[in-house]
This record gives C-alpha cells, sequence and structure tokens, in this order.
C-alpha cells in the first residue's frame, strides 16, 4: 500500500471513530448525597432580593416586563382600572369588524402601557434620592447639593431611564401607525357601505303617463312662433 493510500485510510479511520464518539450519548452522572444536600442548600439561600434597596433595585425589571412583554397586566395593575380602560377605548374608536376590533384592542394596549411611563421614571428619581442622599454632606447650599445628587441619580441610572424615554418612543410610534391603520379601515369600511345603500336604492316608478315623472311636476312650455308668426307681429 502507499503512503497516499494509507494516509487516506488513517483519516477515515478517524472520522469513523469521531462520528462514533459523538453519537454515543454520555455517560449519566451520578451526584453524591453529601453534593445534593448541598445544592438544596444553596437553592434556599437564593430566593431573591430581601432587604428594602434590593426590591426596589428588582422593581425596575418593570421597565422591560412593563412596557415590552407580553403580558400587559402587571400583578400591580387594577383588573377593574384596565377592563374601564379598555371600554373607554372601544367606545371612542367603535369598531365595527374582527379587525377593527383587533387593532382598537392593540391601542388600548399600547396606551395602558404608556401610562405606567410616568410613575416608572418617577420611581427612578425617588430611589436615587434614597440611596444617594448622603452624598456631598460638605456643600452647605441646598439647591447646589440637590442638583449635584440629583446628577449622580442621572448617572446611576442612566440606563434604566434611556431604556424608558426608547420605549416610550417606540410605543407612541406603533400607537400612531395602529390609528392610522385602524382609520383607513373604518373609511373604506364607510364608503363600501355608502356605495352598497346608493346601489340598492329602489329606482324611481314611472307615473301613468308611462314617464318617470307625472304631468304635475312637468312644467308645460309654450310652443314658440312660426317666422311667419314672428313677421306679421312686427309689421302690425
Amino acid at each position: 500500500m502507499s503512503n497516499r493510500a494509507q494516509r487516506r485510510a488513517a483519516e477515515r479511520s478517524n472520522r469513523t471513530t469521531a462520528k462514533t464518539s459523538a453519537d454515543t450519548p454520555p455517560a449519566a452522572q451520578t451526584i453524591s448525597d453529601a453534593q445534593l444536600n448541598a445544592n438544596r442548600a444553596n437553592a434556599q439561600c437564593s430566593t431573591g432580593p430581601t432587604s428594602a434597596a434590593g426590591k426596589a433595585a428588582s422593581s425596575l425589571n418593570a421597565v422591560k416586563t412593563g412596557l415590552t412583554g407580553r403580558t400587559i397586566l402587571l400583578p400591580s395593575d387594577d383588573a377593574v382600572i384596565y377592563q374601564q380602560h379598555i371600554d373607554r377605548i372601544y367606545s371612542q374608536f367603535a369598531p365595527a369588524t374582527d379587525q377593527e376590533s383587533t387593532l382598537v384592542q392593540t391601542i388600548a394596549d399600547t396606551d395602558w402601557r404608556l401610562l405606567r411611563i410616568a410613575p416608572l421614571e418617577s420611581g427612578i428619581w425617588a430611589m436615587g434620592q434614597l440611596e444617594l442622599a448622603n452624598l456631598y454632606p460638605d456643600e452647605r447650599n441646598p439647591a447646589v447639593r440637590q442638583s449635584l445628587i440629583q446628577a449622580e441619580v442621572f448617572r446611576a441610572y442612566r440606563k434604566e431611564l434611556t431604556n424608558i424615554a426608547l420605549q416610550e418612543r417606540r410605543l407612541r410610534n406603533q400607537r400612531k401607525a395602529d390609528v392610522a391603520e385602524l382609520q383607513a379601515l373604518q373609511q373604506v369600511r364607510i364608503e363600501k357601505a355608502a356605495s352598497e345603500t346608493k346601489k340598492n336604492a329602489a329606482p324611481p316608478k314611472p307615473a301613468a303617463n308611462g314617464f318617470v315623472f307625472s304631468a304635475e311636476q312637468t312644467t308645460p312650455v309654450s310652443p314658440s312662433p312660426s317666422p311667419c308668426e314672428a313677421a306679421s307681429c312686427a309689421a302690425a
């Protein structure tokens, strides 16, 4: 066997070995009782934030789940107020088809998300003020100290505040597009209904004399004088 043939045979053997190793499932790993108990103990410790500051920071997750998530109602939302909000939007736009109703529901949900933005921003600023209230203790001017603390709050929570601004712009653009699409659908529906009404309107019935208008609705027209009659009148 030539050297070239030997190399090809070795390559085929290596590929076969690698494929067999990839197709063979790994052996099930066993865990000791001591390691299992340690894992359970660690899981009990991972219960999330417990301090007031930690819970406040965790509440910022609403910036993401409350503005972009699929879930419309958060645990803190009032379902009754939400339903009243939906009813008000439906009354405003008065959808008449399933497609229009879907758009109205989307508009209402977008408005509901937009209503969260102001409280979220206020909550971030309030939380930052509490966390950084002890900064700049040597500043004697209260107004200057307050401005410095606010600047520190913005610097600490710039990412969250910027994210809120971006989400607000996105939601407003989405609402504008949905309203425009809804109004276009309603305009087409109204024009189609008017066309159908005009098309199905009964044509006027002929009168007894065979014409569309009766004799009473017509105005008699005096016949024009002939040229001869006109000349005789002029000579007289």
